[in-house]
């Protein structure tokens, strides 16, 4: 049996080393691109295993690990002969070319390609690694194409090798690409990158100077300059020693030294210890804050440490004094610049101007322009590509690192960081994880923020958001910071469920082809109903309705519809209105009774009061209208016509015409009878009809 190995290592080496050639004579020039396929040997990977066991019978585990011997024995002879700057070195990228097409075919072990590029990475430098890796992002969509559960442990175990050999402050850019490459290649479900137990990093420790500094002495050698300028505070005093060589901290309430002098002087002034309304507050004093200040990095890498009545009071005390003491710096350097601009750039913080050659010279106030500008430019560019893998806690340069926006821009989004966890601690947040039954408990803590706590925590977070929006970007930046954030907290509900799959299984050929069917029945034309659901009749329109009478716009012609009625026509409406008052039952028959007399009342003399103002003197403040319907007496003329022919001595056809108009009363009389419907109303209009044929 190890005889019959050992043959089929050299076959599969001969056979191998005939793919190196082939692929040397596609390739002439080097590089890394085009990728070599199955179809560029033209069948002659898959007749490697025929080839190899020709009168043998060797098991799929045998076969396997003499290719994998085979390929080990070429990929090492190419490595120690070759450099990775070499045109040569080509055959290496063939290599794991041929290496990925045989564990597609499942001739070889499927992570047999990334075990030769884990040890080439261990064999190659960082920038070499960089070269691996444009090979590793060429070929990314290919390599995890096909059995990826066999290669992500190798894949991680590389990556996670490499990371370690890299400077996070040097390989910045070279560590992100290891990460996005990890990142595209596992799903976004995936486990391997969840912390799923909630641990914290506690080793990243930061590391500063807890013991007060002594006292130096003035002239002392070795002694740190640094220009403190911007944080000094000029205190005027009414003696006329000598002022004091060394420079004076913010908010150091210390009697400043003579520079000649050895000898100490204390002076009480007795006024000193009134307090002073008007006095304006001084910033916070920067020697008290570097402990306060570095201490809290202690509770960013371990939040769990404000579960502790103690620690949280520390905490908020320092994040407290921390904020103010960069409210200060920040307004001290608004004032210097003289812009409201937090994060720009003034030369006149580093530059002494000659003011007087500025004034005068048009020439230098252009080119002193020109200069601000790039300045500016150069300053903007900084911030945006400002990176910290680690803080420098010397004391010497706290107070350069306190005016430095950057830094307290970084600080202060630890701070949000952790007043988000604050917050998902309160019993509305809790309330929320308890509906959604969350499974895993590693993340779930007992420990809820009291009521006074989650106010300070909202206000902090308001005041933070507040500051971090000032600037000429800082709308910008905070809205970056707060949509990570947001999404965060995403990830964080994730993680408590479980880590539920985020990838659903494909959809079987079936429903698809079932669903397609369905949306072919849905959009497929159809009969339009002749009146559809929910569309009024519009049938009246028609010019010809079902008993021939005239509808539609015909009928909105008829002179009914656009002529004034007559004052008489309201007369049996009002009396049918006055009838059902009176015999109403109840209130409300009685009040839509009256109301729809009171409705024709007001039309009726509305048109009597054109042709008949006269009569509305007989009108008892419209509690009768009879006097508007009832026709107008004859004239006298007419009278003393009539009765001249019924003596006989008028004209007879005088006398008819006379007659005839006396009588018109009559006539309209007869038809309102002939028109009343109730029968009580139409014996009543026979004796009013001859009452006026008497009269």
């Amino acid at each position: 049996m190890a005889i019959a190995r050992i043959s089929s290592v050299h076959a599969f080496t001969d056979s191998l080393k005939e793919l190196l050639d082939r692929s040397w004579r596609i390739k002439p020039n080097g590089g890394i691109e085009p990728a070599l396929a199955s179809a560029s040997f033209s069948g002659d990977v898959e007749n490697i295993a025929k080839r190899a066991n020709v009168g043998r019978s060797v098991t799929a585990q045998d076969h396997y690990a003499a290719l994998e011997t085979a390929c080990r024995n070429i990929f090492y002879n190419l490595l120690a002969s070759t450099s990775i700057e070499d045109g040569s070195f080509v055959q290496i990228w063939n290599l794991l070319d041929i290496v990925t097409v045989l564990s597609d075919v499942q001739l070889c072990e499927p992570g047999l390609v990334f075990w030769l590029v884990e040890e080439l990475l261990d064999s190659q430098t960082i920038d070499g690694c960089k070269v691996v890796f444009d090979y590793l992002d060429s070929r990314r969509e290919r390599l995890i194409a096909k059995h990826f559960k066999q290669k992500q442990l190798i894949i991680l175990r590389a990556c996670n090798e490499l990371l370690r050999r890299l400077s996070r402050a040097e390989d910045t850019v070279f560590c992100g690409r290891v990460f996005i490459f990890m990142f595209q290649s596992f799903p976004l479900g995936d486990r391997s990158s969840v912390n799923l137990r909630g641990e914290y990093h506690m080793e990243n420790v930061t590391v500063f100077d807890k013991d007060p500094p002594p006292r130096e002495i003035n002239g002392s050698e070795g002694a740190m300059e640094v220009d403190q300028e911007h944080n000094a505070v000029e205190k005027p005093e009414k003696s006329t020693e000598a002022p004091s060589s060394t420079p004076q901290l913010p908010g150091d309430t210390s009697t400043p030294q003579p520079a000649d002098s050895a000898t100490k002087f204390v002076k009480f002034d007795a006024q000193a210890d009134k307090p002073k309304e008007s006095e304006p507050e001084l910033e916070p004093d920067t020697e008290t804050l570097y402990p306060i200040f570095w201490s809290l990095q202690d509770t960013f890498s371990q939040p769990t440490r404000l579960f502790d009545s103690e620690s949280f009071s520390s905490f908020k005390s320092g994040l407290d004094f921390t904020l103010r003491k960069f409210k200060a710096v920040q307004q001290h350097q608004q004032s210097r610049s003289g812009t409201s601009n937090l994060f720009s750039y003034s030369p006149s913080q580093t530059v002494k101007r000659n003011r007087s050659n500025l004034e005068t010279d048009p020439q230098q106030q252009q080119k002193r322009a020109r200069l601000d500008s790039d300045q500016q430019q150069q300053q903007q560019q900084r911030l945006a590509t400002s990176f910290n893998p680690r803080y420098l806690t010397s004391r010497d340069l706290f107070s350069l690192e306190l005016s430095d926006p950057t830094f307290r821009r970084h600080i202060l989004v630890q701070a949000l960081i952790l007043i988000d966890f604050l917050l998902s601690l309160t019993p509305r947040a809790k309330r929320k994880l308890e509906e959604k039954k969350a499974s895993n408990k590693s993340v779930l803590y007992s420990y809820t923020l009291a009521d006074d706590h989650v106010k300070w925590a909202t206000a902090t977070r308001a005041e933070i958001a507040t500051y971090l929006q000032q600037g000429q970007e800082g709308k910008f930046y905070y809205r970056m910071v707060d949509t990570v954030l947001s999404r965060d907290k995403n990830w964080v509900h994730w993680k408590a469920d479980g880590c539920p799959l985020i990838s659903q299984p494909p959809i079987p050929p079936a429903s698809v082809l079932e669903s397609q069917k369905g949306a072919a029945k849905a959009c497929a034309p159809r009969r339009i109903r002749p009146t559809p659901l929910g569309s009024l009749d519009l049938s009246f329109l028609s010019n010809i309705g079902d008993k021939g009478q005239a509808q539609g716009l015909e009928a909105l012609k008829k002179p009914e519809r656009y002529t004034l009625p007559k004052v008489e026509d309201y007369k049996v409406p009002i009396m049918e209105d006055e009838f059902d008052i009176e015999m109403a039952k109840t209130e409300e028959e009685k009040e839509t009774a009256g109301t729809a007399k009171a409705s024709k009342m007001w039309r009726a003399l509305r048109l009597a009061s054109k042709n008949r103002m006269n009569m509305f003197d007989k009108i008892e403040d419209g509690k009768d209208l009879g006097a508007l319907f009832d026709p107008p007496p004859p004239s006298p003329a007419k009278m003393a016509e009539v009765d001249n022919y019924m003596d006989g001595k008028g004209n007879e056809a005088e006398a008819k015409g006379a007659q005839e108009e006396a009588t018109e009363g009559k006539e309209v009389m007869k038809e309102e009878v002939n028109g009343v419907k109730d029968p009580e109303m139409a014996g009543i209009m026979p004796i009013a009809v001859e009452s006026a044929q008497v009269i």
